[in-house]
């Protein structure tokens, strides 16, 4: 349905996506893993990706399905559906792969896709990166990246919502 070069950045199972990484891992390109839920897709996100995209050859992202971005962010969240989630970050140039996953935490995913790099958003630290710990033991890097101020999905929902 979609363009075949984004189709085939979107994975539906782990082990598929493992076995990519490993034969990208055999021409010395270093995996750099990031996750979210990219409710509504914005310069904040943007910006965040590119800058992770930059720390390694190929960049993967962990997305969030609707069940557990329900769980972390409330029953009015999200307001995009995950594989609508899913086309739009294919569809970026800098984007290697997507995968949904369904649990609270990436650590599953983190744990059989074995990236070199861990990136995240500024409001966190590598103490509190989920995956933090099995990436650093792996000799792999974890990087926190500064958020773009001004940008983030909760004000936007603020702002549609205070102009209605």
């Amino acid at each position: 349905m979609w363009n075949q070069l984004i189709e085939d950045k979107i994975y539906k199972r782990a082990d598929d996506l493992a076995k990519q990484i490993t034969l990208w891992a055999m021409y010395n390109e270093k995996i750099v893993f990031t996750n979210g839920c990219f409710d509504l897709l914005h310069m904040g996100h943007i910006d965040y990706l590119c800058k992770s995209a930059d720390l390694g050859d190929r960049l993967v992202i962990g997305v969030n399905t609707d069940a557990s971005v329900r769980k972390l962010k409330g029953a009015s969240r999200p307001i995009i559906h995950q594989d609508t989630r899913l086309i739009k970050l294919a569809a970026l140039a800098f984007v290697d792969a997507v995968i949904l996953f369904d649990e609270e935490t990436p650590l599953e995913l983190i744990s059989v896709l074995k990236p070199h790099v861990l990136a995240k958003g500024g409001d966190y630290t590598t103490e509190t990166i989920v995956g933090a710990r099995e990436v650093l033991a792996r000799n792999g890097r974890v990087e926190v990246i500064p958020f773009l101020d001004g940008h983030s999905s909760t004000a936007i929902i603020q702002k549609i919502q205070s102009d209605n």
